[in-house]
């Protein structure tokens, strides 16, 4: 199920979790009443560094393939660590494009 995010007028923010399409605009949270924040939900958070490294489910395999991800990246030259639960971790832009061109993964934001 999705995650909605809601901001009280003091500015707590909760997640909470609702079948799709189903979310209210408002909720209570803590006796207040909190208003849905759509800027958290599709915003991205910028962090230091610009979020990299970051590891990338959407691109990950099964734990068990992990180690096979990682030897195709050394062996294609494009030398990324594999968490162990089968998630590339990423360093930069042109290393998560190259990581992708090696896997034939096409994603709007990086490579096509």
């Amino acid at each position: 199920m999705p995650i909605y995010c809601y901001k009280t007028e003091q500015g707590v923010t909760d997640e909470m979790v609702f079948p799709f399409g189903e979310a209210p605009e408002t909720v209570e949270i803590n006796g207040e009443i909190a208003l849905r924040d759509w800027a958290a939900e599709h915003g991205c958070p910028r962090r230091a560094g610009g979020g990299w490294p970051f590891e990338c489910l959407a691109s990950g395999v099964r734990p068990e393939q992990a180690g096979e991800l990682r030897e195709l990246f050394r062996r294609e030259g494009v030398p990324t660590e594999v968490s162990s639960d089968g998630n590339p971790i990423y360093t930069s832009p042109g290393h998560r494009r190259k990581a992708l061109m090696v896997r034939g993964f096409c994603d709007r934001n990086s490579y096509c």
